[in-house]
């Protein structure tokens, strides 16, 4: 099919709050050897999104400046060597770009539609599940039998970690700000939800013998305290500070205790890197997907244009799951 001259998109027209979105019109990209064009249905909304828009997270040197880092779509056009067909549903991790009527990405990156679902749900599921697959089973190593405790547990990262690490086994802790937010975790598989403005976490983490792996997206003060949560050769996993990435730290806690810390970001790994953990993900993940064992919990639904209110919920932090942007539908 022949591809459009130019599109719409949602660009960030300086730095600053949500309003700085603005729809646009741009050129559509074209693949090169090895990537594929998708004709986007839905766009997930991240947390990196934010930062991003905030100027604060800039994308690599060779991406997209267009924020996105996650959609479902119908692939439009293939280049060499790429794998996929033509008319195939996908759903794709991004390098940036996802705000927009087409976007171009690694072909490896990108997964079929599971089986049953629609395409706004599958348009959650790639940075979310990259992100948890890879550091709570690829580096934080969790076990079937161990003790999770996963921070953000309502989050579209939160959410996912608790379902997934239920399918597979590990007893699960979440920390959560309301009632309704721990409900939801307890739903979700949690064995026990943990109001961070009424109770301790490191208390009843001490309760259960200390976490084995530890998930966090807060850091700031709760490093140390993720230290005192865990248990003797415990795991601490961080995948963003949104309480900042310093803090002060006894490590003679972590030398007497055979800690691991460790963490990551997705965005900046290679191609291949990410193109292992979709391969992993196809394999062991997506089956739970297409039966229904574990699913996207969805939040709400924003027009393409309204990329500012999306962002503005999402920084509210009152959502509870995935926010998405409505660009095709389907």
């Amino acid at each position: 099919m022949t591809l459009p001259e130019t599109m719409k998109a949602v660009e960030i027209s300086k730095p600053g709050a949500p309003d700085v979105l603005q729809l646009t019109e741009v050129p559509v990209p074209q693949p090169g050897a090895g990537e594929i064009v998708i004709k986007v249905a839905f766009a997930g909304v991240n947390r990196p999104d934010a930062l991003q828009r905030a100027g604060a997270y800039d994308p690599p040197p060779d991406a997209s400046p267009l924020p996105g880092l996650e959609c479902s779509g119908e692939v439009v056009a293939v280049g060499e060597g790429a794998g996929w067909a033509v008319g195939d549903k996908v759903c794709a991790l991004l390098p940036g770009g996802g705000y927009a009527e087409y976007v171009k990405c690694p072909a490896a990156h990108a997964l079929p539609v599971p089986e049953g679902m629609g395409m706004k749900e599958a348009a959650c599921l790639p940075e979310t599940f990259y992100t948890v697959y890879s550091n709570v089973f690829m580096r934080g190593r969790l076990k079937a039998g161990e003790v999770f405790l996963i921070h953000g547990g309502s989050s579209g990262i939160g959410t996912t970690a608790i379902q997934l690490a239920t399918a597979f086994g590990a007893r699960v802790f979440a920390t959560a700000g309301s009632k309704e937010k721990c409900d939801a975790c307890l739903e979700l598989g949690a064995e026990r939800a943990i109001n961070y403005r009424e109770e301790d976490f490191v208390e009843v983490m001490k309760g259960e013998g200390g976490a084995n792996l530890i998930l966090d997206m807060v850091g700031g003060d709760y490093i140390p305290r993720n230290v005192q949560a865990l248990a003797m050769e415990g795991r601490m996993v961080h995948i963003a500070f949104l309480g900042g990435p310093k803090a002060e730290l006894n490590f003679a806690q972590v030398m007497a205790r055979r800690l691991t810390i460790t963490g990551s970001t997705l965005r900046p790994q290679s191609v291949a890197a990410k193109a292992e953990i979709a391969a992993e993900l196809k394999e062991k993940v997506w089956p739970l997907l297409a039966s229904g064992r574990v699913a996207p919990v969805m939040d709400s639904t924003f027009a393409l244009a309204e990329a500012a209110k999306a962002h503005a919920r999402m920084e509210s932090s009152e959502h509870i799951g995935k926010i998405v942007l409505e660009v095709a539908g389907g």
